[in-house]
């Protein structure tokens, strides 16, 4: 009987896979000796909580334990919501049609995917999630006795927690996530670390997160399209000034302050919405404030 020879799929990773995970390596290597030399240097992160949270928390706590009764009631009401979608997931499991323990909010974008309703598994750890996340926004939010700077600090920061620790926000437990990495062998995964390593670069070793196309925008072209010329300038900022293109000119000139977040040209992009196009259209003398950047 002729031996026969079995044929494997080649499930090596292509070759722009390989390349692109050693660059990877590479970029994250630099970053992170470039990060252990500013440290080094004395250049370190600064302050570790510069808004001082910890002190906010800190201060909730103490609040909080003055009043055991109320952390033990709490802790019961999460354990029953907790029996409760047990029960509910074992019965569901055996075909039963059950109602959700709790439902995301209508306008909740993160949990939209068909999965996390139709698939046990992520309905049980979408529920599981928002019970948690209730019960510690109304534990934080019923704390008395801080005044109402601390309270608003602590609401605030506890929101960000929790929707930080929203399984959407995980591979392992993001069923679209998971759905597109199966897709795409990897390769959404790998697009992932490219980008975050570009905000870390463009950050010097901070999370600089880059808002749009840095490329997308040509001076003179679709951005800053008015002439104007510079009559003032300081250490801060430059004070432009764009001349009205009409006969009659208004007396009063228009100044312009825009946040420092912004730049001027905010204000006059292309053409059909410049608003420093207009005002000048309209007879105004603009003058326009443009901040500095930061270079410290």
């Amino acid at each position: 009987m002729a031996d026969k020879t079995e044929t494997k799929e080649n499930t090596a990773p292509n070759g722009d896979f390989t390349s692109a995970m050693s660059d990877i390596a590479e970029r994250s290597q630099a970053l992170v000796q470039d990060f252990l030399t500013r440290q080094a240097e004395g250049g370190g992160m600064g302050h570790a909580d510069p808004l001082n949270v910890g002190e906010a928390f800190f201060t909730m706590t103490q609040h909080l334990m003055k009043d055991p009764h109320k952390i033990v009631q709490a802790q019961f009401e999460l354990w029953q919501d907790y029996m409760t979608l047990w029960q509910n997931t074992t019965r569901r499991l055996m075909g039963e049609e059950v109602e959700a323990s709790i439902a995301p909010a209508h306008d909740d974008r993160r949990f939209k995917d068909a999965a996390w309703e139709e698939n046990n598994v992520f309905d049980f750890i979408k529920q599981s999630y928002l019970l948690t996340a209730r019960w510690m926004q109304s534990t934080v939010a019923e704390v008395e006795g801080m005044d109402n700077q601390t309270s608003k600090k602590v609401d605030f920061y506890t929101r960000q927690f929790v929707d930080a620790m929203a399984p959407s926000n995980f591979v392992m437990t993001n069923p679209e996530v998971l759905r597109e990495t199966l897709d795409s062998k990897g390769e959404n995964l790998v697009r992932g670390l490219q980008n975050l390593l570009d905000d870390m670069e463009r950050g010097q070793g901070r999370l600089k997160i880059r808002m749009t196309d840095q490329d997308a925008f040509d001076v003179g072209e679709n951005l800053a399209m008015m002439p104007g010329k510079v009559v003032f300038q300081n250490d801060l900022l430059q004070l432009l000034q764009f001349e009205p293109t009409t006969e009659k000119v208004f007396k009063r000139p228009l100044l312009v302050v825009p946040p420092w977040i912004n730049k001027y040209y905010i204000l006059d992009l292309r053409e059909k919405n410049s608003f420093i196009r207009w005002a000048t259209e309209q007879g105004h003398t603009v003058f326009c404030v443009s901040w500095v950047n930061p270079d410290e």
